[in-house]
């Protein structure tokens, strides 16, 4: 397999935006959480020689060709093999103090999405992984199909893909496993999420797509650690520092927004509770009103980029 080169593999998505946000040009500390191919670091890292970098993340593969595209930035890039969760065991290890930014961009990469063995893409016919690392002892994705029962399944579709079929698939999935052929491969999978869902020519997206969005996140556990990620980034951060995340599905994004709102005093609590019980606190100003969205221009260089959202935070 020829070399990849990490800066045409990836393109970071909302990267002017993320920067106007973070204001790396004054100098500081950051944490990209969810390092990738090092394109948003690199940005950071451009911006100021004063600037430092701790990326983060769990793919081996991806650590390797990022930690190749910022050796020009010498001590000033750490780089660190763990997942965006362990980020207070990561700061603390670095010995670098409080960030003045940290940047999240939770959309699975390029390097992910285009393995034509990592089971995350439909495009190719590969085994179900879809584990973000590879070397963790989790349930990959043929495995939790083959050993969840129908209406577990089923709710993991609902939730987490938002698909309206998913007791029908589900159904579908337990039958094949039952006859002693279980769905291992992309293509299976695919296929029969294909056959099951009705779909139409105003259709933009392939039927498959949320079943699949749905079992990566179930198998990564993605957004069971998102919550406590925002309220320890916050913590982690100096004063007047910046959380920013980029999100690219509605369930990542209502979290990001929930948490956010909570953080900054907004009170979670049910309208007919007559005393709050949530424990709302402000420790945040909510910077993005609205999120922010791919501007046309990036939208027509890179097509991925077109549900992607920025929230933004500044610690108070």
């Amino acid at each position: 397999m020829p070399e990849i080169d990490a800066e045409k593999a990836h393109l970071p998505v909302l990267l002017d935006e993320s920067l106007i946000v973070l204001q790396p040009q004054r100098g500081g500390l950051f944490i990209d959480a969810t390092l990738g191919l090092g394109g948003h670091s690199e940005a950071i890292l451009n911006s100021s020689p004063e600037a430092r970098v701790i990326g983060i993340d769990q793919d081996k593969e991806a650590l390797n060709l990022a930690e190749k595209r910022l050796s020009k930035f010498g001590k000033r890039a750490m780089i660190f093999h763990a997942n965006f969760s362990e980020i207070r065991k990561i700061a603390s290890d670095a010995k670098e103090g409080n960030p003045d930014g940290i940047l999240a961009d939770l959309g699975v990469s390029s390097l992910q999405f285009d393995s034509e063995k990592r089971g995350f893409s439909f495009r190719f016919d590969a085994p179900l992984d879809m584990r973000m690392d590879v070397d963790a002892e989790k349930q990959n994705a043929a495995e939790l199909l083959a050993t969840t029962n129908q209406d577990e399944l089923a709710n993991i579709i609902y939730k987490y893909g938002e698909e309206r079929a998913s007791r029908k698939i589900a159904r579908w999935i337990i039958e094949k496993r039952e006859s002693g052929n279980p769905i291992k491969t992309t293509f299976e999978l695919a296929d029969l999420v294909k056959r099951a869902v009705r779909t139409s020519k105003k259709d933009k997206i392939h039927p498959a797509t949320r079943t699949f969005q749905a079992l990566r996140i179930a198998v990564n556990g993605e957004l069971d650690i998102l919550e406590q990620f925002i309220s320890d980034s916050v913590d982690l951060l100096k004063t007047n520092g910046v959380l920013a995340i980029i999100t690219f599905h509605s369930l990542e994004d209502r979290i990001v927004k929930q948490t956010f709102q909570r953080l900054a005093g907004k009170c979670q609590c049910p309208p007919r509770i007559p005393q709050c019980v949530c424990g709302a606190i402000k420790k945040v100003e909510v910077l993005t009103r609205k999120p922010v969205l791919p501007s046309e221009k990036e939208l027509k260089e890179n097509p991925r980029s077109r549900s992607a959202k920025l929230r933004a935070c500044r610690k108070l």
